[in-house]
């Protein structure tokens, strides 16, 4: 089985070198290696040159969003299965990507997502929350819950089949897509209770409280694009569970 990981980034000069290190140590033979950089001006350029004879596609042009360059990578891609591996997250073993094949052709499903630990920005042994997925329930979503995006890996088939990320979304795309996905389209998912990735703090919907707000309207809106009405407590339930994350 091929799988095609996906890195996007901008400006990114130093955490990028370890977050494709994270990846080209994976044991498993058949990886896909994609980075879509955004036109950075920080030395990026220069890392990548140095990257890349490793990597099988590399795109490196202004684009309109994270979720555009996350589908800029997309269409390139090739793989079996897809996986976003973004600067400054870091895949936990060189096992991941055998432990995640291994589940895909075990249980015959086209989603598969483990778990991950959140860690401070500049000094990534220090976990922050840990985000424990729990087993699969598509009407968990119903109570604000859903998978980590990064640790979240699909079928290429369903991309092509139920469409890419919507960069109307500018901020929780990447909720709306996982919506669409497992309970939209009930596409046959399983849960890996493994860590999977280690993610650096700091990212769009994690910063301010204004982009937190913007994240949970995008949220509740992600919804209505797709046909359903959002529950009254959705985002309530949402944000506790991010509380909860503190507690694992």
């Amino acid at each position: 089985m091929k799988v095609s990981l996906i890195t996007v980034c901008y400006n990114a000069g130093p955490v990028l070198a370890e977050t494709l290190n994270s990846v080209l140590e994976q044991t498993h033979p058949d990886i896909e290696v994609i980075v879509v950089d955004g036109a950075s001006s920080d030395g990026t350029t220069d890392i990548l040159e140095r990257y890349l004879p490793r990597l099988d596609h590399c795109i490196s042009e202004p684009d309109k969003g994270i979720y555009d360059a996350m589908n800029k990578g997309l269409k390139v891609a090739t793989g079996d299965v897809i996986g976003f591996v973004n600067a400054g997250d870091l895949l936990m073993t060189p096992e991941v990507i055998a432990q995640v094949v291994a589940a895909f052709e075990r249980d015959r499903v086209d989603a598969v997502y483990g778990d991950i630990i959140m860690v401070d920005e500049n000094d990534i042994t220090q976990v922050k929350r840990t985000w424990r997925s729990g087993g699969y329930d598509r009407e968990r979503f119903r109570q604000g819950w859903m998978p980590p995006h990064i640790a979240t890996f699909i079928r290429r088939s369903a991309y092509d089949k139920f469409g890419h990320f919507n960069t109307d979304l500018r901020i929780a795309a990447d909720y709306e897509i996982l919506f669409r996905f497992l309970y939209k389209h009930s596409l046959p998912t399983v849960h890996l209770p493994e860590i999977l990735v280690r993610f650096r703090l700091g990212g769009m919907s994690n910063g301010s409280v204004k982009h937190v707000l913007k994240a949970n309207t995008e949220v509740r809106r992600s919804w209505g694009l797709n046909g359903f009405q959002a529950p009254p407590l959705l985002v309530t339930r949402k944000l506790w569970s991010k509380v909860m994350q503190f507690f694992h």
